[in-house]
């Protein structure tokens, strides 16, 4: 997973009139993978995405600085949802950061041992959108649990945050393991926000079915 900072002629929240970065193809190839909205196969998707998707690519929830919760099973189209939005986002003009949370975490932890973490924080505070991909593949101790949920609260309430999970949220104490700080992480990321069970079969193992008919049939 690579970061990507993604600046533009401001469009975004507090970039109005002021040109930091020409965004083009190149720069957003900072993605994981380049991933369009236009591309998704929409009736192939959990219900919860197909109904909200048409609201979510209006991209009023930046505006309104509200949170975007993708959570279920792997293969669902979690990270191509929230990559997508992303590139849209870049391309209206928002300052956009993509991260896993694994990455993340370790960012903060490098960034405290060299004291330069509220460098970080400020950074992290400014952009209008932030991709958190993959909460729950990777577990953490309780002072993890503690610095993730701090970086985060520095957005609650003010710029938008889309967070991808593979777990449920009565399973995040299966990767944070302190219950007060679980809820408190789950009621602060959640607050007003848009939350999209990806619930369903998996892409891959459709696709792997297909080929195999195909296969078959010849």
């Amino acid at each position: 997973m690579q970061d990507i900072d993604c600046t533009h002629t401001g469009k975004g929240n507090g970039n109005k009139g002021r040109e930091t970065k020409k965004t083009t193809g190149k720069e957003i190839a900072g993605f994981p993978q380049m991933k369009y909205l236009q591309e998704l196969i929409r009736e192939d998707l959990p219900k919860d995405a197909q109904m909200v998707i048409p609201e979510l690519e209006t991209l009023e929830f930046v505006k309104e600085g509200r949170n975007v919760v993708l959570y279920g099973n792997p293969g669902t189209g979690k990270t191509h949802i929230a990559t997508a939005l992303g590139i849209k986002a870049c391309m209206e003009g928002y300052t956009v950061f993509f991260t896993s949370v694994p990455h993340l975490l370790t960012q903060i932890r490098e960034c405290r041992s060299q004291k330069s973490l509220r460098q970080l924080e400020l950074r992290f505070e400014k952009y209008d959108m932030v991709i958190c991909d993959e909460f729950g593949y990777v577990s953490c101790d309780k002072e993890g649990g503690e610095l993730l949920f701090n970086h985060l609260s520095l957005r609650a309430g003010k710029k938008a945050t889309i967070i991808t999970t593979n777990l449920s949220f009565d399973r995040w104490g299966e990767i944070v393991k302190d219950k007060v700080l679980v809820a408190a992480m789950v009621d602060r990321l959640t607050h007003k926000a848009h939350l999209v069970n990806m619930s369903g079969q998996s892409y891959r193992v459709k696709e792997t079915q297909n080929m195999r008919r195909y296969v078959s049939q010849k």
